[in-house]
């Protein structure tokens, strides 16, 4: 891969897992990176190990949710490197292995405004400042669960159709924005979130099912998303504009 040199990344989601690893890769091509996330310790260590490598990096509490965070993040990164080149939205919160009945109001506004909303806001203040000086990329982190679906998770499933649809929508303006937007959709990734949900007593009895429906015969690696990311970021994929890029062991082909 080529372009990176001195290119200004933005990414949510980077205190660990696929962020991080992300982080640590565009980085070793040569990225400046606002690392974003509310986990204050664990951005510190992904700010820590960008800089072990020889890159440059900063980083900034946000809450995606929250259209001020937001914008205040996208305005740190402009004063930080002077201009926004790419950015990976890969904030994130797990379902909550509810069935649709069983479901609050608060749970479907919590993970809606994190996932989906969240995206929104990020795509609104990146696009505007990325348009400002001649254009960018943009990777959106949808879900298997964003073209299919599994019980116990309606709310989840529905914020990540809802990632892969406004990636679709902003994909459409971007001869005039100059901004291309994609999305990645993982399978389960052997993340802390996924340690999480898989220590979860209501999640194990779903584990075998899941397992099998990636082909391959494994969860994830959050490098496997991550090298995915580089490329639909990099100056190689100038023709991907608006895609679904599966990365999930097979889940979604079968």
């Amino acid at each position: 891969m080529s372009g990176f040199n001195n290119k200004v990344i933005l990414i949510t989601g980077a205190a660990s897992g696929i962020g991080r690893a992300t982080a640590l890769i565009l980085a070793k091509a040569g990225a400046k990176i606002i690392v974003a996330d509310r986990n204050e310790a664990g951005m510190a260590e992904t700010v820590d190990q960008i800089r072990e490598l020889g890159g440059q990096s900063k980083s900034i509490s946000v809450d995606v949710s929250e259209e001020t965070n937001v914008k205040e993040m996208v305005d740190f990164a402009v004063r930080s490197y002077g201009q926004l080149h790419g950015a990976f939205n890969n904030a994130g919160v797990q379902m909550r292995n509810k069935l649709v009945e069983d479901l609050t109001l608060s749970d479907w506004e919590f993970v809606n405004g994190i996932n989906l909303t969240g995206v929104f806001l990020c795509m609104k203040y990146e696009i505007s400042a990325m348009r400002k000086t001649g254009g960018g990329a943009i990777v959106n982190t949808s879900s298997g669960n964003g073209v299919v679906a599994n019980p116990y998770s309606a709310e989840y499933v529905a914020s990540k159709h809802g990632v892969l649809g406004i990636t679709r929508g902003a994909a459409c303006e971007a001869a005039i924005t100059g901004v291309r937007v994609n999305a990645v959709l993982p399978g389960m990734i052997n993340t802390p979130m996924i340690a999480d949900l898989l220590a979860s007593d209501d999640f194990k009895v779903h584990y075998q099912a899941a397992l099998r429906r990636h082909t391959i015969g494994r969860f994830g690696e959050p490098e496997d998303v991550g090298y995915a990311v580089k490329w639909l970021l990099s100056d190689e994929a100038t023709f991907m504009n608006g895609a679904g890029v599966a990365i999930d062991g097979g889940y979604t082909s079968c």
